[in-house]
């Protein structure tokens, strides 16, 4: 519940915060329904208008109407009169893959198109649904998401380790802050790269044209973003795309398929950052329809979290976990390896 944030006619448990924000300090007049769409994932504008019209977005315990402008440091709610989706959270019996378990945590291999929480438009068949189906009085994170020490994309397969307990929460919690623990990735990127390893250091944040991206902010721009880092080492070549490791330093949204693309490889299939097209190649219709049924049979972004390790958050002992590749990258591994040497790629 939240006091002070409601119209005259309603009772303060009349409504529930959706949304909370705190304006930059250097941010220029801007329409509110505008600034709303930049910060709220997959918000769409007449909906945001919407709750304008109805009195449900409150700038400084003020409603404001859709042409507000909004201006350094306002405090602003989405506020409606039922709690968060994500917030109604139930048990569902999902499958999971778990690799390790004890009273402490547990470490699970996410297959691709699983959401690991609840968000705009997946309200269930996610992650936590599962885990709270299994276990009871699950710790929450920061983000009052039980369990959760860190997330990886939908389409993404791979390893997440899970708190079971408040100290393991906080302690695992802290090794990903101080950049301790391990995550290597394995990832299948358009083109060849020309160093056979190296490191991308750059901020990311959100895209100023494209809400649904992230992008890397460099030099004067830079306060834009937040730090981070990946390493990366090329494991095979294979003519118009390259297979490579990529260890993370730092864990921002999206922090592989956008330092990827920024360096001009961007990861196999990756609807979102543009790699479902045919980036590197040649023009011939053979060619076209092999990248096609590349596609079919990886339809998602080319990237798995394959191994992870931590200090056990009562033990101390460092554990590492890795699982194989899947299915449909390894598939899509073979035809490239195919290809590359039965084609003239030069």
């Amino acid at each position: 519940m939240i006091e002070d944030f409601t119209p005259e006619n309603q009772k303060d448990d009349d409504l529930y915060e959706h949304h909370a924000f705190t304006v930059d300090k250097g941010q220029a007049p801007l329409r509110i329904d505008k600034y709303l769409m930049n910060k709220i994932e997959n918000a769409i504008r007449n909906k945001i208008q919407t709750a304008a019209k109805n009195g449900n977005i409150f700038v400084n315990g003020q409603t404001v109407k859709s042409n507000y402008k909004v201006k350094p440091f306002d405090e602003i709610r989405v506020m409606f009169e039922h709690p968060p989706f994500e917030n109604l959270l139930v048990g569902e019996d999902i499958p999971i893959d778990v690799v390790y378990e004890d009273d402490h945590l547990l470490v699970v291999n996410k297959p691709a198109g699983m959401v690991v929480h609840p968000g705009h438009g997946n309200y269930s068949g996610t992650l936590i649904n599962a885990l709270i189906y299994r276990f009871d009085n699950l710790p929450n994170n920061s983000s009052e998401r039980p369990g959760l020490v860190h997330r990886i994309d939908k389409d993404t397969s791979g390893l997440l380790v899970v708190a079971k307990t408040e100290e393991a929460m906080a302690h695992l919690s802290n090794q990903f802050a101080k950049k301790t623990s391990e995550r290597e990735y394995v990832a299948i990127v358009w083109g060849n790269m020309e160093e056979d390893e190296g490191t991308i250091e750059g901020n990311i944040g959100r895209h100023p044209k494209n809400r649904l991206q992230n992008t890397v902010y460099l030099d004067d721009e830079a306060d834009k973003g937040k730090p981070a880092i990946t390493h990366y080492k090329v494991l095979e070549r294979l003519g118009y795309v390259t297979l490579v490791s990529c260890k993370l330093e730092t864990g921002r949204t999206h922090q592989i398929r956008v330092h990827m693309k920024h360096i001009g490889h961007t990861l196999f299939n990756d609807e979102r950052y543009g790699g479902d097209l045919i980036l590197k190649g040649t023009t011939f219709t053979k060619y076209k329809q092999f990248v096609d049924n590349c596609f079919k049979i990886l339809p998602r972004q080319a990237l798995h979290a394959k191994t992870l390790g931590f200090e056990h958050p009562v033990t101390g002992e460092f554990m590492r976990f890795e699982t194989e590749v899947p299915e449909d990258m390894q598939q899509c591994i073979v035809k490239w390896k195919h290809y590359s040497k039965h084609q003239d790629l030069l």
